[in-house]
């Protein structure tokens, strides 16, 4: 059952992504490349911490049944994970920032476009995430609380405030009016809340299952991290700053997750 509860889980990272978006319409000058490559680097140790505590061990949690083999779960779901997104890669035309050649097969979709795609398409993990921690929260059949589930819901939206920004600033750098880099920064999060609310509704498939979708949401999460965040915050000079805000971001999400889950 759908609860208001439910719905507000759902909604805060989607609100992350809107108030970070909603920077372009404040802000007059463009975001330099040292604090684009910290808030990513913010927002890849936030996945990761989320990934490991909210995701891969709670599905380890889930399978002590299986004794010594209650990896078995969480490694499989994880793999299927990190393949899912590398085939999601290869399928969907999309561009990183900071890059020229686009990725997947070959579109004549616009520049904006793309970037929109390649932010949409690493904002997939975590909607199905949120999703797959909240219905097992409340199917009753789950170690996860309510409170474990907004941890999670808080963190992302967290992460996803610089993730806003990052997408709706550039594309008013190049010359787009603030309301249209506003709406295309909010549109590059949608997919979240939507991915979650498909995992809720297909609850009864998810949770007699839920290791292996908790871990499969994980291997997404640590495939867009490694692939696409880690490469995007070591870009250029003084690439440490990436790395140590990397490590806050890990921090306040592991803070978060034992805090209130």
């Amino acid at each position: 059952m759908i609860t208001a509860d439910i719905i507000k889980g759902i909604l805060i990272p989607f609100a992350g992504t809107a108030l970070g978006a909603s920077c372009v319409l404040f802000m007059k000058k463009s975001m330099n490349g040292l604090l684009q490559r910290a808030l990513t680097g913010f927002a890849a140790g936030v996945m990761t911490a989320a990934a490991v505590w909210s995701l891969l061990i709670p599905a380890m949690e889930q399978s002590e049944g299986m004794g010594s083999l209650a990896f078995i779960p969480a490694v499989a779901g994880f793999w299927v994970g990190i393949l899912f997104l590398l085939l999601l890669d290869h399928i969907i035309p999309h561009l990183h920032m900071n890059s020229k050649q686009s990725e997947g097969p070959k579109s004549s979709l616009g520049k904006t476009t793309m970037l929109v795609l390649a932010v949409a398409l690493h904002n997939l993990p975590e909607g199905l995430a949120v999703g797959v921690v909240w219905a097992g929260c409340i199917s009753g059949k789950s170690a996860i609380s309510v409170m474990g589930a907004i941890a999670l819901s808080v963190g992302i939206a967290i992460q996803n405030f610089p993730e806003g920004a990052i997408i709706s600033m550039p594309l008013r750098a190049e010359g787009m009016k603030k309301p249209k880099a506003f709406l295309y920064g909010v549109l590059s999060g949608i997919v979240e809340p939507i991915g979650a609310m498909i995992t809720i509704l297909a609850a009864d498939f998810v949770v007699p299952a839920l290791p292996y979708f908790l871990s499969f949401a994980a291997g997404a999460m640590i495939y867009v991290v490694v692939e696409e965040l880690i490469p995007e915050m070591s870009w250029g000079e003084h690439s440490n700053i990436g790395t140590l805000i990397f490590a806050a971001g890990f921090s306040v999400m592991m803070i978060l997750d034992v805090a209130l889950g």
